[in-house]
This record gives structure tokens, C-alpha cells and sequence, in this order.
């Protein structure tokens, strides 16, 4: 007879002991501080901030620390905490025109207008390992460029000049919020761009990649990717105007999509949209692939019944939170249920075990 494990609180205090001590690792090694991962680590900081849905870079890197680098684990604590947080008002669309582009760069014009800011990026380096990274002491300080300071236009608004892409029309509504209001289905544009910039980066690549390799109509230029600062602003109702609460930094990528026209829209280019916390170059390239390939009804084309053109697979399966639980929850107790399949396949054996004596003493 099987019975339930028995340890209680006793137990569970013991494991989280176990979990400090497993995290904190050998005490001959320095501690690493909030402060190292935050500087250091950046670009995980910058994934838990996107998936998390909040821009702290102190908590993310907290998140981390107490998460032992589970990234998912991390994500998941932001979120938590960001649940406790009052919410005291919207801020104001970021103008991401006026961005400080650290980095700034174009698939699609040589000789961009406002030039192409290289910026701080793995792209142009070997895949080596850097030996001199193990050296312990500071590292020599390297001369680094400018951001770009004055206003950056649009690579698309210089196509739109000539109407050779869609133009986006601005909507009046207010759009849904899904860190408050569960998603719900058919999604409009934005809940849908909420949904892929919180959702898990390595799902939204699988689902970009799909669309390169053909499940789908989707052969992108990257119009533009730009990271940089961009101040936020809220409208103060005593003041009667906005005012500037603080800066956030930002990975926005518009992507060129061919588009031969359909039975309501003339040959033209067509966009898809990514923008992120933090510098995340993969993800808002990924998520500008995604956005395309969903918009395929309103453009009237066809479904091809590819993966990354069904809504309800895309949305509900990008949430890694959501995935985490429902997958981890089957290591938790589940003792009566498999009491009742155990005796369920035990009566099934028997009963086929009673079905073919006959036909054995038949035989013989």
C-alpha cells in the first residue's frame, strides 16, 4: 500500500537552509553583490525586467542572486512582487524618436539618415573564449563611444514618404493591461505585443525562426534596431500638464515585410514590431518576426497554418510563468490520484488476464 511521505514544516525549513547554503556555494569564493549582477550581468537583468514586467534593475538583480540564475525563477519572483506594488497612475507613450541611441543600425539603407551607431554588441566579435576574463583585478578602462544625443527619426518614415509601406494608424483607445486583466482571445495588436514582450525569449525565437524557415509568409528586412534612453512622462491632473518621472532604457526593431497584396490592401511593405526592456537585441527581432506573422487577417492573406500564425498557440504557450507552473506542479503530491489509476490498471490486468484464459484452455 502506498502512503503519503510524511516531513512537514520541519522538512521544508530544512530545504530552505539547504537552498541558502547551495546558493551562497563555497565560502572561500567572494560573495557575488546585487550591485556585480546589476553592472555585470546586464543583459540577464534586462530579460528578467522584460519578462517580469517591471523595470528595476536593482530587483531584477536581486531576483537573480536569490534565484541562483534561474532565470525563470527570477522572472517569476518579479512578477510576484510586482503584484504588491500600488499603481498610482499610466504614463505617457514614450517617443522613442527622441531617443539616446546607443546603438542604432539599419538592414535595410547603407546611408541611413542620422548614420548607423555600431554600439555595444557581440556581433562583430569572435565566438573565442577570453582567457583574460579569468584574471582576477580590475579590468583596463577602454575608451567607449557617445550615444547619439539628438533626435533620431525613423528609418520607415522615410519609405512612408513615398507610401510604399503601411501606414499605422494611432488609436484613441486605451489598450488592455495583462499584468491586470487576464488575456483573452481574439487579441487585438497591442495585448498581443504585451503578450510577446513578456513572453519567454527562447519561445518567441523558436517561433521567429518557424517563420524564416517557411511556416508562414514572412521574408523580413530589419528596418531598424535601436537601444538606447528614452525619458518617461505622466500627466500630473494638479499640474494640468506631463512631467518627466525618470528614463528607461529600450530595444525597439521594426521590421520590412514584402507584401504583394490582398482582396483590401494594395503592394506594399508591411511592419512588424518589437520593443523590450533593457538592451535585448534577439528578443525585439523575434517578437517584430511574431507580431508579422499574426497580423496575417488583418492584411486579409491567408492562413497557412503555421505555429506562429495561430493567436491561441503563440499567446498562451509564450507565458513562461504560466508554463512553469502547470509543468513543475505535477512533483507536487498527487497520491490519491495515482491511487485510483493503480487500481484502475490493476482491474484492467486482471480483467484481461480473465479474458484470455479461456482461449489458452481452449487451445490446449
Amino acid at each position: 500500500m502506498y502512503v503519503a511521505v510524511k516531513g512537514g514544516e520541519r522538512a521544508i525549513d530544512n530545504a530552505h537552509a539547504w537552498l541558502a547554503e547551495e546558493r551562497r556555494g563555497d565560502l572561500n569564493v567572494a560573495e557575488l553583490s546585487v550591485a556585480q549582477i546589476r553592472e555585470q550581468l546586464s543583459l540577464a537583468v534586462n530579460r528578467v525586467m522584460a519578462e517580469g514586467s517591471l523595470y528595476d534593475p536593482d530587483l531584477a538583480a536581486l531576483a537573480i542572486k536569490q534565484a541562483r540564475g534561474d532565470m525563470i525563477e527570477a522572472i517569476f519572483l518579479i512578477r510576484a512582487y510586482r503584484t504588491t506594488l500600488p499603481r498610482f497612475g499610466a504614463s505617457a507613450p514614450v517617443e522613442t524618436a527622441d531617443m539616446a541611441c546607443d546603438r542604432r543600425i539599419s538592414a535595410t539603407f547603407k546611408d541611413a539618415p542620422g548614420g548607423q551607431v555600431l554600439g555595444p554588441t557581440f556581433d562583430y566579435t569572435h565566438r573565442l573564449l577570453d582567457f583574460a576574463l579569468v584574471a582576477e583585478g580590475e579590468a583596463s578602462a577602454v575608451e567607449r563611444g557617445e550615444a547619439r544625443a539628438e533626435p533620431t527619426p525613423h528609418i520607415t518614415e522615410f519609405l512612408n514618404k513615398e507610401g510604399l509601406i503601411q501606414t499605422e494608424v494611432d488609436s484613441e483607445d486605451v489598450p488592455g493591461d495583462l499584468t491586470r486583466e487576464p488575456l483573452e482571445l481574439p487579441a487585438n495588436r497591442p495585448l498581443r505585443l504585451q503578450a510577446l514582450t513578456r513572453g519567454d525569449e527562447g519561445f518567441v525565437l523558436s517561433m521567429a525562426y518557424s517563420t524564416q524557415r517557411g511556416y508562414a509568409r514572412n521574408h523580413a528586412f530589419v528596418g531598424e534596431l535601436r537601444i538606447g534612453k528614452v525619458p518617461v512622462e505622466m500627466e500630473i491632473p494638479e499640474l494640468g500638464f506631463a512631467i518627466e518621472v525618470g528614463e528607461i532604457e529600450l530595444t525597439e526593431c521594426e521590421t520590412v515585410n514584402q507584401f504583394q497584396g490582398s482582396k483590401t490592401e494594395p503592394p506594399q511593405f508591411t511592419r512588424g514590431y518589437g520593443l523590450v526592456f533593457g538592451q535585448s537585441e534577439r528578443k525585439a527581432i523575434s517578437m517584430a518576426l511574431v507580431d508579422r506573422a499574426l497580423r496575417w487577417e488583418e492584411l486579409g492573406e491567408d492562413n497557412l497554418g503555421a505555429p506562429a500564425q495561430d493567436e491561441e498557440f503563440v499567446l498562451y504557450h509564450s507565458d513562461n510563468i504560466q508554463a512553469t507552473g502547470f509543468l513543475e506542479h505535477i512533483k507536487l503530491p498527487h497520491y490519491v490520484d495515482f491511487q485510483s489509476e493503480l487500481e484502475l490498471i490493476r482491474k484492467l490486468r486482471r480483467e484481461a488476464m480473465e479474458n484470455t484464459m479461456p482461449v489458452q484452455e481452449a487451445a490446449e
